[in-house]
């Protein structure tokens, strides 16, 4: 198990650009797959669980290019939805993602695939996908009440459409749910209690697969293939947001993330962080498939605020290094209506408030959010990442704000969604003034 061990810093002044995104990655690997031919991958995220997603595609027989040497130019040759049975399980390592989004292609194919994951990933539920695929005619059977993985699943060519009303707002269940309906004979809808994040709408729209929103609802219909389409990856804003709040929450600090996306559906920590009081500057270019640009943060004094609501599916990975910035403003900062986090690859919660407890900060927990107290100053302590790479990299974040060395235990889990990102630390560690 590695350490990382973190030092307090002063006010610094950075310019950096983050490795390409995390969920659009994955998408753009299966997209790609399903479309009628070639497809060029700019700015790919070779994170380990990206790449849990680029090995179960070549295990069906998807031919994969890598054009350069770091693996985050590639070409994807698609094969129009028809895949090959693979030769033994797919392991999804610690990618939800994977497995989720996979699950909804999978229903569309004529054979039995069996997905398995890591210790963490075979704790998360999947029955809120097993369920609607089902209904659309696929066979999903996990272990126990929550459907656990390992998950067999066995497809059929032809699904049936449906009218889905999505007990939770989750891109996931939704993803999942539009790539088995390309599949299905009709027109199938999914209504969210409030829109989740939208980068397949985006992404299927880019590629010519006709889908349509009315309000809380995405419609799609069956019987389409994706066009072949080159598709530029934007930095991923859930690792930009480690370095915004270094910065927001340091007076006198000035940090500019070039080339960073920013889809609406995804910057609802920029909103809550300018509540706060933090001073932050958005330049977007809309003419590619995602929207994207630059961010300048000025950093200053933070306040507390009240987070909850539809804003929660915008920022639900950023609530861990959120929770960090709540710990360094004045008051009671309160984060609600986020139980999603008790079953992401660790819980979240209890991860954040146990941590946070360690250095110094008062902190009520509930069962779907949390109420943090700042104070004047963090203490450093011995974290724990419970093998979760966002609290791994919020708390290193904290270190850099705390009295005395912060020690994070089992900083390896960092790879599944930021390669380079102890690199990037270690810089700006060595910069500060």
């Amino acid at each position: 198990m590695a350490d990382l061990r973190v030092k307090k810093v002063k006010d610094f002044a950075a310019e950096l650009t983050v490795p390409g995104d995390k969920s659009i990655s994955h998408r753009a690997l299966m997209f790609s797959a399903l479309s009628n031919g070639p497809c060029e991958v700019t700015g790919f995220l070779a994170s380990e669980d990206c790449l849990a997603t680029r090995k179960a595609l070549e295990s069906m027989g998807v031919e994969i290019e890598d054009l350069g040497e770091d693996g985050t130019h590639i070409r994807v040759h698609g094969c129009r939805g028809e895949f090959s049975p693979p030769e033994g399980p797919i392991d999804c390592g610690n990618s939800g993602t994977t497995m989720r989004l996979l699950s909804g292609i999978l229903a569309t194919q004529p054979f039995e695939t069996v997905l398995t994951g890591d210790e963490s990933l075979s704790k998360r539920p999947m029955n809120r996908i097993a369920l609607p695929l089902e209904k659309m005619g696929a066979r999903i059977k996990g272990q126990g009440d929550r459907c656990l993985a390992p998950l067999e699943i066995r497809g059929k060519e032809k699904l049936t459409p449906i009218q889905y009303q999505s007990p939770k707002a989750s891109a996931q269940i939704k993803s999942a749910i539009m790539l088995a309906a390309m599949a299905a004979e009709g027109k199938t809808s999914i209504t969210e209690p409030y829109p989740s994040r939208d980068h397949t709408e985006r992404m299927l729209n880019y590629l010519l697969v006709k889908n349509i929103r009315e309000g809380d609802t995405v419609s799609i219909w069956g019987g389409q293939t994706p066009e072949s389409r080159d598709i530029d990856v934007p930095g991923d804003i859930s690792s930009a947001a480690f370095w915004i709040v270094a910065a927001a929450a340091r007076p006198g600090a000035r940090l500019m993330i070039n080339n960073v996306g920013l889809n609406p559906t995804r910057i609802g920590i920029l909103s809550v962080l300018i509540r706060m009081g933090a001073k932050i500057i958005e330049r977007i270019d809309e003419s590619g498939c995602e929207p994207k640009g630059s961010i300048e943060v000025i950093g200053g004094k933070l306040k507390a605020t009240e987070i909850g609501g539809a804003e929660i599916p915008t920022l639900i990975d950023e609530i861990p290094v959120i929770a960090v910035a709540a710990a360094l403003a004045e008051g009671k900062t309160v984060i609600k209506d986020a139980e999603e986090l008790r079953v992401k690859e660790s819980d979240r919660i209890s991860t954040v408030a146990e941590n946070l407890g360690r250095m110094g900060v008062p902190v009520e927990q509930f069962g779907d959010g949390m109420e943090i107290t700042g104070v004047s100053q963090l203490k450093g302590a011995e974290i724990h990442s419970l093998g979760d790479h966002r609290i791994a990299m919020a708390f290193a974040i904290a270190g850099l704000f705390a009295e005395g060395d912060t020690v994070i235990r089992g900083v390896e889990c960092i790879e599944t969604s930021y390669p380079g990102f102890i690199r990037e630390l270690d810089e700006l560690q060595a910069i500060s003034r």
